[in-house]
Formats: structure tokens, sequence, C-alpha cells
């Protein structure tokens, strides 16, 4: 095992997946803030930190199981129905669900936010106590999905690494801990960010949308869903991220024009 972390590949590979970890865990934090406002104050900090940590255990137990994890990906159900056809597999209804879900919170949460933004900060404490169970249970089964997501993707990456299966596996679970205590330093300051800029908020809830649309595209692809005879093919996942990014940056550049309009009133 020492011998194993002599390798700068080794080392180059802990760090790339370290950061896919927390690149991929960003949407995670995104949606565990989002639900987390609904709670008092005193429960919101509780609330995220259940839930990565939640995400942390899961993908551990994901990776320990993954000869689990690898029967998910088969398929059990071929259909050919009137010029729709594909095959199904637990990995890919756990996606399309992951993604119809995500779809219909963030359109929820969308409209809340809309037509009611101050429905939640007169919440009793035996609402919020109501609530907070509800809060655990979505993330919960949200981190299911993107656990499993994220490990095939971390599994693809480390292919190759080693000879050893149990050698890999380490690695995979170094780096969930590590990103997962990243997150956990910042999810705080992240999530109080977030619920103090309104626009944040819809910006991050519009990044669910695309996300739990990408995820129903991804199912289909992993079916090898066709339509008259026409594959539906993969969404190249550095759009997404570039999309993202490009609309932060936009999102932080009027926030600053914002700021420097207030100063400029003084």
């Amino acid at each position: 095992m020492i011998e194993l972390f002599q390798s700068p590949e080794v080392w180059f590979a802990l760090l790339t997946l370290t950061f896919l970890e927390i690149v991929l865990g960003i949407d995670n934090i995104l949606f565990i803030t989002i639900s987390a406002e609904k709670l008092q104050k005193a429960e919101q900090k509780k609330a995220i930190q259940i839930g990565l940590l939640l995400a942390m255990l899961l993908r551990i137990i994901l990776l320990l199981g993954i000869s689990v994890l690898t029967a998910s990906t088969a398929a059990f159900l071929s259909f050919d129905i009137a010029g729709f056809s594909g095959e199904l597999s637990v990995q890919v209804i756990l996606l399309f669900l992951g993604g119809i879900f995500l779809l219909y919170k963030s359109t929820k949460e969308i409209h809340e936010k809309v037509e009611f933004p101050d429905a939640h900060k007169d919440a009793t404490s035996k609402q919020a106590k109501g609530q907070l169970s509800k809060v655990i249970l979505e993330i919960t089964l949200l981190n299911l999905v993107f656990s499993i997501d994220s490990i095939l993707t971390a599994m693809g990456m480390t292919n190759g690494i080693s000879e050893n299966p149990n050698h890999t596996l380490v690695i995979m679970i170094i780096a969930v801990v590590v990103s997962m205590i990243i997150m956990l330093a910042f999810a705080a300051r992240i999530g109080r960010f977030v619920n103090e800029r309104p626009s944040m908020q819809i910006l991050g809830l519009a990044f669910l949308l695309l996300i739990g649309f990408m995820l129903i595209i991804e199912s289909a692809h992993l079916g090898h869903f066709s339509v008259f005879g026409k594959t539906i093919g993969e969404v190249p996942k550095g759009y997404l991220y570039f999309a993202i990014a490009f609309s932060v940056l936009v999102e932080f550049l009027d926030l600053r024009r914002l700021k420097n309009t207030d100063l400029k009133k003084f």
C-alpha cells in the first residue's frame, strides 16, 4: 500500500478525483442549502451537515459494495413497443426518477420563491421540526442518485491505475472523504451566501432544473433508448459545467455592479 502512493500517477489521479468529487458535489450543496432554507436558522446548519455526511456515507457504502453497484448497471428488461425501444436497469431507473424529482422540486421551489417570497420566514418551531425530517428524507433520496452517478464516474477515471482493485478502492474512498471534508468546511458560507441573495437562489434552482434534465437524458442514453430508430445520445457534461460557470460569472459581475452602485449613493 505504501508503494502505491510513491507513484506520481496515483497522486495525480487522487487530486483529480478529489477535484471532480467537489465539482460534482456543488449541485448537492445547492440542493441541500435551498431545502434547508425552510428550516429555522438553528436547524439549517444541522441539516446541511447531516446532508453532506449522508452523501459521504452513501458514497463509501456504494464503493464497499462495488459489485452491487456494478450489477445495478446490468439490464434486467428490454422492450420494443411502437418504435420505442430500450433497456431498463436499476441505474437507469434511479437516474430517471432522480431527474424527475429534481425537475419537480426545482419548479416547485421557483414557484414558491417568486409567488410567496416570505413564506418560510415566519415558520414556527413546531413546523421547523416537522420539516427537518422531510428535508433530510429528500436529501437522502437525492444523495442516492448523485452518489451512483459520482461513483460510476470515479470508477471510470481510476480504471487501470493499479492491478489490485483494493488499491483503486482506497484511492476513491480517500478522494470522497477529503472532498466531503472540504465541502463541510465551506458549506455554511455557501449556504449563507446563497440564502442572502434571492437571485442566487433562483440561479441555483435553474442549475438543478438543468441537472435534472441531464439526468433524464443520461438515463435514456445508458438505457440505449431509441425513438423510431434514432438513439438518444450522451450530453457532454463539459458543456453543462461551462454553462453553469458562465452563468455564475455573470451573476457575480451583476452583484459587484449593484454593490458599486450602492457605494456611489453614499
